[in-house]
């Protein structure tokens, strides 16, 4: 099956059985389902997505440090500075304890236009050799009393000193951390996450200078609808980008460590895609630890470098972000688009965009199979508006370019509810995607970026 949506089937089933929407059986495709979005005013769905990041010397010169410093320049960013103390942290997936030196910074409290179902934290950062860093999340309900800080994920772009990690089982009764998504636990019960704070935990070897730096935090806060369907949008004008082309399938057997190897690797081989589209790639030395004989050996330095040792896969929506980041000058978040409309903007500015979703094998004509959770790159749109995709889920490189459906493709993207194969409720990603772009954006591409909130 391609990519790994395991805690995508757990999140599904819980929120499924929270809501009292399992299904006793199979619902055919053409049937009206409950929730369905038919109907509804507009396209777009407004209001459904609200985005804060904190990338600028000034943002940073808001929140409240605590050993830590904002630094200037074409980057502004966040370093170490003058520890705050020292900890001492016992690795979960290797046993190893060591001392690290600390400091933190917390963001400013930030109220959403949308209150939030879900949260989905996402960073920029360095972290050279004997550093790594940490990222938290507090917030406030509807009805004014406070969550816990629940762990996002604690992140290094190497694996020398610790292992890139999720943390399970974080929960206070009304919502909970599934790897890398706060979600309220009944959302049809009303409450929703009104506020919320970022806290960022940076850690160096003792008696060392080095530190992280951090150019973007920040997170997506949504309310979507449940829908089964969603109303269908007009097609804008045709653009195809020129985006390399890899298969997860010709990297199957390989390094089995991450994620059983690259039938699952459909999120790092997408990230690939793109960083290699903004004219990065990984150095020859970087490269030097795979094997010799297999082809395009930067899928598996993507998947290695994108793996979470928790989640046991490499489909972490920030640690793919992250990855993408470490690049020189790239900026990449997660967050949720309101339409195929908002994706076609932009790509007729020159920004691709890798997207999430789950559908059965009759869903998507074309595709041959059918998958809980998978991610592909959207590189264009035809003149009738069908989606071309590089889907890495194709048994070469040169398979890879596809064409879908608008229709089809646009629902199974755009839903949160869906009929898995046996007959039951699972949950759709409800427009999730990755967006990786320059540090100097076009301003065609500032303003489409602006546009769905990421600017």
């Amino acid at each position: 099956m391609p990519g790994s949506a395991s805690r995508r089937t757990v999140l599904a089933a819980a929120l499924a059985a929270a809501a009292g929407t399992a299904a006793a059986g199979a619902v055919p495709a053409s049937a009206s389902a409950p929730g369905s979005a038919e109907g509804d005013a507009g396209h777009r769905a407004p209001g459904t997505v609200a985005n804060r990041f904190w990338s600028t010397f000034t943002d940073w010169r808001s929140g409240d440090a605590e050993g830590t410093r904002a630094v200037a320049g074409h980057r502004p960013g966040l370093v170490l500075d003058a520890p705050l103390g020292r900890t001492d942290y016992t690795d979960p997936h290797t046993g190893i304890t060591s001392a690290w030196e600390y400091a933190r910074w917390t963001s400013p409290a930030h109220a959403p236009a949308v209150p939030a179902t879900e949260v989905i934290a996402s960073w920029n950062a360095r972290t050279p050799a004997g550093t790594w860093l940490q990222v938290e999340l507090s917030g406030t309900y509807t009805d004014g009393t406070a969550t816990p800080w629940f762990v996002m994920g604690r992140w290094a772009s190497g694996d020398a000193d610790i292992r890139r990690t999720s943390v399970d089982d974080q929960t206070d009764g009304r919502s909970s951390v599934w790897t890398d998504t706060f979600g309220i636990d009944d959302p049809a019960s009303g409450l929703r996450l009104a506020a919320y704070r970022l806290r960022l935990t940076l850690y160096r070897r003792p008696g060392t200078t080095l530190t992280p730096t951090v150019w973007r935090l920040g997170a997506m806060a949504s309310d979507v609808p449940d829908r089964f369907t969603v109303p269908a949008s007009v097609p804008g004008p045709a653009r195809e980008l020129v985006v390399p082309r890899y298969s997860q399938n010709t990297h199957v057997g390989q390094y089995p460590e991450y994620d059983n190897g690259g039938e699952a690797w459909c999120s790092p081989t997408s990230s690939q895609m793109i960083v290699e589209y903004w004219g990065r790639r990984p150095s020859a030395a970087e490269l030097a630890w795979v094997n010799p004989d297999y082809a395009d050996p930067q899928v598996c330095h993507a998947a290695r470098h994108t793996f979470d040792h928790q989640y046991q896969g490499c489909g972490n929506w920030p640690f793919n972000a992250a990855y993408a980041a470490a690049y020189p000058d790239l900026n990449a978040v997660v967050t949720r688009l309101r339409s195929l409309t908002d994706l076609e903007a932009l790509i007729g500015a020159g920004i691709p965009a890798i997207t999430s979703q789950s559908f059965r094998k009759e869903e998507l004509t074309g595709a041959g199979y059918g998958t809980s959770g998978h991610l592909m790159t959207v590189i264009g749109f035809t003149a009738d508006g069908d989606v071309i995709a590089n889907d890495p889920a194709s048994p070469t490189n040169e398979a890879v370019r596809r064409v879908y459906l608008r229709r089809e493709w646009e629902n199974i993207w755009l839903r949160t509810k869906r009929y898995n194969a046996s007959g039951k409720v699972v949950s759709g990603t409800g427009g999730v995607c990755y967006l990786y772009f320059p540090d100097r954006p076009t301003s065609a591409q500032r303003k489409a970026l602006q546009a769905v909130g990421v600017l």
